[in-house]
């Protein structure tokens, strides 16, 4: 889409929900705990931003801000909280 920024075309493409699962699985496949939150803080932003999900998490936003920056430490009661916000489920399988 020519006049369309990377992070606009990921934005809209994180809408579809089956791209946001793929998108999410990736990062978490990488391995790399900053690459990781650096997705969920786009899903956070693709799908309301960080003050719809503070209010949807009952956290402030502020402290989903600085869970969800590259070099952040989320509680895994906060991440789950915003994977919930992005329609995410995490599920364990086994490795192969």
């Amino acid at each position: 889409m020519p006049g369309v920024s990377h992070k606009d075309r990921l934005f809209k493409d994180l809408q579809d929900p089956a791209f946001a699962a793929e998108y999410f699985n990736a990062a978490l496949e990488d391995g790399d705990l900053g690459i990781l939150l650096l997705a969920m803080k786009n899903l956070v932003d693709a799908r309301g931003g960080m003050t719809k999900a503070a209010k949807e998490t009952g956290l402030n936003r502020e402290s989903l801000y600085r869970a969800l920056r590259k070099d952040g430490n989320p509680k895994i009661d906060t991440f789950y909280k915003a994977l919930h916000t992005v329609g995410i489920k995490l599920l364990a399988t086994p490795e192969n």
